[in-house]
């Protein structure tokens, strides 16, 4: 039977290799599923520091503070 999923290979330190099996046991998931999963998850983390990064400096260019709070209100 064929896949659509892309079948990579990776290396990983025992202690890595211990614990991603022990959280596919504790999942009741195949090891592939589970790291594939948490593949994912580490994904989304890095997009949202990356995205949060751009907004943090666009906030930043063009900020003005206004400190009198009756001019804000004007």
């Amino acid at each position: 039977m064929a896949t659509t999923k892309q079948r990579i290979n990776i290396s990983v330190s025992k202690s890595t290799a211990r614990a991603l099996a022990h959280l596919a046991k504790r999942d009741q998931e195949p090891l592939a599923t589970k790291a594939g999963a948490l593949l994912e998850f580490a994904l989304e983390i890095e997009e949202d520091r990356v995205l949060s990064q751009i907004a943090n400096e666009r906030d930043v260019k063009g900020a003005r503070w206004i400190r009198d709070s009756d001019k804000l209100w004007k």
